[in-house]
């Protein structure tokens, strides 16, 4: 399985458009040969750069097995059409929040795709990481990251 974005590759700078100094919209993401029994998708995007740890930039779960991505620009709601549910990141919001690291070296942003057993992990939407990842245990069929880089 493999998760890349038309926007960026792997290793490569996220453009502005997708960071808290441009539109701060999520980037358009595609899901590449899922394993057969894939039931769901789940996506986790982390900076384990930032000052104070690892800082959440996104959670969405609940994707269906049929999707071959996300698009550009994923609305900010707790729920989406198809049963798609978010969490909450660091910043306090639902939905994605782009990379806006303090001045310095660049930070990595690892976008997490997740192939799981299950057609929903039964949590509600505004769930914060550590929920997540308790739900999503022992379901996780496959996974891979793509990692971009963001500086100011």
């Amino acid at each position: 399985m493999r998760i890349f974005s038309p926007a960026f590759g792997n290793g490569e700078y996220i453009p502005i458009k997708y960071t808290c100094d441009g539109e701060d919209v999520s980037p358009p993401l595609l899901f590449l040969d899922p394993p057969e029994e894939t039931q769901s998708f789940a996506l986790l995007v982390d900076d384990p750069d930032a000052p104070g740890g690892v800082f959440t930039h996104w959670i969405i779960y609940d994707i269906p097995s049929n999707f071959e991505g996300l698009p550009e620009d994923v609305p900010p709601a707790p729920e989406l059409e198809y049963g798609i549910k978010q969490g909450i990141n660091d910043f306090g919001r639902v939905g994605y929040g782009g990379p806006c690291p303090p001045p310095g070296r660049p930070h990595r942003y690892f976008f997490v795709l997740f192939a799981l057993d299950v057609p929903s992990i039964g949590i509600p939407a505004g769930v914060d990481k550590s929920e997540f990842l308790s739900a999503i245990e022992g379901h996780v069929l496959s996974q891979d990251e793509l990692v971009g880089l963001y500086s100011r």
